[in-house]
């Protein structure tokens, strides 16, 4: 065979090649690059996220009782104190010695009502001895008035026991008097000792207003102030009048705040996992046990009802994980502050059906059979005259399906339930196993039903945004 042969047979193949390339490039071109998924059964959970800080359920602001120098300072930011420990003291030289004064009156008080007592005594004693002598007098009395009658004694005799038995019964009324007078001494001058020991009450509540003792077992926050400095009995978090703060730590709670789109599914007493920055690698368990129902602006954190502006911005809610006790020591690490992250499981399925979440779109399904029916292709074209058809869209899937060695896409509506981080729960619409369009997102955007479709093999990352 000569070179030319050769060389014609080798052209001939060449252009074969060539077309049988160009007939399979055409076919290919109209073929769309898909990434793939399958509905799987799996168990499901619904988390939904907050951000906020650790704080305790209580917390008092330690304010100044007394105006002066604060002359002892016991504790500093940090420390864990017991109730009743004394925190620190204010100078107390003039209630000292209001004290002192007052217990002195007191004791000298007592010793009036000792001496009342004793003269209660004495006219006691006057009584006794006057009735004796009265007594006595009415017997002279008597006797002298028989021997009057009989005419034994003068006159005179008889009129001097008749005096003698008046004076002595009125020493006697002169006496009963003087016990009276002494009883209502001794009860006045108890009363006065009464009145000076409420005052000294008075006085040891102003003396012990020096002095600030912790109301709980808790932890020491914040001292704004230092030993020297003087502090004044005024308005709650007013310059001068707070001492320190106290939280107690026994029950420990994070403040979070969760986005206006997932508050909706949060309950009282659901899980929740709480993470700290100050402390990787550590989860501490907790529940909800407070949902708030006013919406808080994002950039400012005043709820709506206190916002004067008319602006629409994004909206969070407060909602509040208490910690659960652990039988560790492992809340005592916990500050107040703290910044936080709490996952609050909304919802747990076992074995549910679940596709990825960017698999969903929404079509028109009337579109959609139509242009399935005609392989991706509009069959009809709209009449101008009817003016525009307003789409019904619903909520589906991409399907794949296989038809002559051929994998097109049919849109297919589903009904959803719970979601998770990156999956979604399908109640109706599909079964275990189907093959759904899962990406690329620009794929999914434009893609539609009857479009000729193949696997997209590459290694590409599949883009979700």
């Amino acid at each position: 065979m000569s070179i030319k042969k050769i060389l014609l047979i080798a052209l001939a193949v060449l252009v074969i090649v060539g077309v049988v390339a160009g007939s399979i490039y055409r076919s290919q071109s109209n073929v769309t690059k898909v990434v793939t998924g399958k509905a799987s059964r799996q168990d499901l959970v619904s988390i939904v996220s907050g951000t906020g800080q650790i704080k305790p359920k209580t917390y008092v602001n330690v304010g100044a009782t007394a105006f002066g120098r604060i002359t002892h300072l016991n504790v500093k930011e940090g420390d864990h104190v017991k109730a009743g420990t004394i925190l620190a003291t204010v100078e107390n030289v003039q209630p000292q010695a209001t004290v002192a004064a007052q217990s002195a009156a007191i004791e000298s008080s007592r010793t009036d009502v000792n001496s009342f007592s004793a003269a209660e005594k004495t006219a006691g004693a006057n009584i006794l001895q006057a009735k004796a002598d009265l007594e006595q007098k009415r017997l002279d009395f008597d006797r002298s008035r028989s021997l009057y009658q009989e005419k034994l004694i003068a006159k005179q005799d008889f009129d001097a026991k008749q005096a003698a038995f008046d004076m002595a019964t009125a020493t006697l009324a002169q006496r009963q008097a003087a016990l009276i007078q002494a009883e209502a001494q001794t009860a006045s001058q108890r009363a006065h000792v009464n009145q000076a020991m409420a005052s000294q009450r008075a006085n040891f509540d102003s003396l012990d207003k020096t002095v600030s003792r912790a109301p709980f077992d808790g932890l020491v926050t914040n001292v704004p102030v230092r030993e020297g400095e003087t502090v004044v009995v005024g308005i709650q978090n007013a310059g001068g009048s707070t001492i320190m703060t106290l939280a107690d730590m026994s029950v420990i709670t994070a403040e979070v705040k969760v986005d206006e789109t997932d508050i909706v599914n949060v309950r009282l007493n659901q899980p929740v996992d709480v993470t700290v920055d100050a402390l990787p690698g550590r989860t501490f368990k907790g529940h909800v046990t407070e949902v708030g129902d006013q919406a808080l602006l994002r950039t400012t954190g005043l709820s709506t009802t206190q916002s004067t502006t008319g602006t629409e911005e994004a909206k969070d809610f407060k909602v509040v994980v208490t910690l659960d006790p652990t039988s560790t020591n492992e809340l005592e690490d916990l500050r107040p502050g703290l910044s936080t992250t709490a996952k609050i499981t909304t919802a747990r399925k076992p074995d549910s059906l679940t596709i990825p979440i960017q698999a969903l779109v929404q079509r028109d399904v009337a579109a959609e059979k139509a242009l399935a029916a005609n392989q991706g292709k509009s069959a009809t074209t709209p009449d101008p005259a009817a003016g525009p058809v307003k789409p019904v869209l619903v909520q589906g899937v991409y399907l794949t399906t296989t038809t002559r060695g051929k994998m097109r896409v049919s849109f297919i509506p589903v009904t959803t339930g719970i979601t998770g981080a990156t999956e979604i729960e399908i109640l109706t619409g599909l079964k275990t196993g189907d093959e759904i369009v899962t990406g690329r997102y620009k794929i999914l955007r434009s893609l539609k039903s009857g479009t000729a479709v193949k696997r997209d093999t590459s290694t590409a990352e599949v883009d979700k945004s």
